[in-house]
């Protein structure tokens, strides 16, 4: 079936408003789609509610020059032993996962104090 752009649009063009709105009904009962006028510009996905982040995790970036006071706040932080602390320190990574946002930024300021570098993600 050859399509002809013009002769569908010309055809569409004598239709009466209740004949078009009867072709529309037709349609969506046929390939089960609705008709949605497009909004402008802040229809797209910009414009959708923003969620406040609710958990958070708390990344060791760098440990610093005072090592000690460090490895002694991951301690105090996680309940790790001494070796893993140590080893926590020196590769950095997640402290901890899936915090309140209050919990993360105690932390971080205490980590900080102690002169590490540290992310909340």
């Amino acid at each position: 079936m050859a399509y002809d752009k013009q002769a569908l649009i010309d055809q569409l063009g004598t239709l009466t408003i209740m004949e078009l709105a009867d072709l529309i009904d037709g349609l969506k009962e046929t390939w089960g789609v609705t008709a949605a006028v497009a909004a402008g510009p802040a229809a797209g996905p910009a414009a959708a509610p923003v969620e406040e982040k609710t958990e958070f995790d708390v990344v060791l970036v760098d440990a610093g020059a005072s090592k000690i006071n460090v490895i002694k706040e991951i301690r105090a932080i996680t309940g790790l032993g001494l070796k893993e602390a140590k080893d926590m320190s020196e590769k950095g990574g997640a402290l901890k996962e899936g915090i309140s946002k209050d919990e993360a930024e105690k932390i971080k300021a205490q980590l900080e104090a102690a002169g590490a570098k540290v992310e909340l993600k």
